[in-house]
């Protein structure tokens, strides 16, 4: 397993901005956009990855992990 699986990873149709947008919360600020669903979450992969790099780079402890909270299923009692 790798530092990057402990991170959520959201990609969700935006209609206000008629794309898909990619986020990591807890991770990190922003994410990705565009019209193609899998090429969204490839990128997010990425910016997910090179996030951990940069707090590695700087010294920094990672924030606490978002993976494995039951997250779906905590939102599906919300909706």
């Amino acid at each position: 397993m790798t530092d990057s699986t402990r991170y959520v990873k959201i990609v969700e149709w935006s209609e206000e901005d008629q794309c898909y947008v990619g986020s990591a919360p807890g991770l990190l600020l922003g994410g990705c956009h565009g019209n193609d669903e899998r090429q969204v979450f490839a990128e997010l992969c990425e910016i997910v990855e090179e996030t951990i790099d940069l707090y590695r780079q700087d010294g920094k402890e990672l924030p606490p992990p978002t993976a494995g909270h039951d997250l779906a299923n905590s939102i599906e009692g919300v909706a």
